[in-house]
């Protein structure tokens, strides 16, 4: 039986209210969410519980793209958030579910991810891959403090 299951554990330096508010925001997740050498848009971002999102990531090098959505199934500010993936491609069936736990800590944010049901003709080695540079994007966007001028 294939393990479909990522699993993934960083300590960020920034307030777990910074990095909640970077999966929150359309702009923000467009910027960090997709691996290195791909675009993201997001063509809808209802952070609420029980509504949804879509978004595409396009290769940049080939233009390709893929677009997929879901629902927030748990919003637990600063805290949690629990989602759902579809991919709209029929070749990549099923649903995916994600965890994001944040955990204040004595020097920012303690962030666990899971991500459950991922389709089997994905790689898990690929959506490792995919998450580290993700969460790379991530801590970059939220550790600066930049003040204002």
């Amino acid at each position: 039986m294939k393990n479909n299951t990522v699993s993934l554990h960083r300590i960020i330096q920034a307030s777990p209210e910074k990095v909640f508010r970077a999966f929150a925001d359309p702009l923000a997740i467009s910027f960090w969410l997709p691996p290195y050498g791909f675009l993201c848009t997001v063509q809808q971002m209802n952070f609420k519980l029980g509504e949804s999102f879509s978004m595409t990531f396009i290769n940049f090098s080939t233009g390709n793209s893929h677009s997929f959505g879901g629902e927030y199934l748990e919003i637990k500010p600063n805290e949690l958030i629990k989602y759902t993936d579809r991919f709209d491609d029929p070749n990549l069936p099923g649903e995916m579910t994600t965890t994001i736990q944040l955990q204040k800590v004595s020097c920012g944010t303690e962030l666990n991810v899971i991500q459950e049901g991922i389709p089997d003709v994905i790689p898990v080695e690929m959506c490792y891959l995919g998450w580290q540079e993700s969460l790379d994007k991530l801590i970059k966007l939220v550790e600066p403090e930049i003040p204002d001028a």
